[in-house]
């Protein structure tokens, strides 16, 4: 008799919630007030520069670049 594990549906719902930022509706939009705070605080830290004038695709694509280069935002531990 096989013992197959079953995907719990936990990750399948989770992995159905997380979209692509190119495939958001609105992704071509400006990026928000929120998206630009954090970004710049990131920037910061990680001692880069980032443009102003970023889509919310393009931000929340360069927040999780800067979140993994500075060690913040996911798995954070408050």
């Amino acid at each position: 008799m096989s013992h197959a594990r079953k995907p719990s549906r936990t990750t399948d719902q989770r992995s159905n919630a997380v979209k692509d930022p190119s495939e958001w509706s609105t992704g071509d939009e400006p990026m928000t007030a929120a998206q630009a705070s954090y970004l710049h605080t990131l920037a910061t830290e990680a001692g880069e520069a980032v443009d102003g004038e970023l889509t919310k695709a393009e931000a929340s694509e360069k927040i999780d670049e800067l979140q993994e280069k500075t060690g913040r935002g996911k798995g954070e531990q408050r």
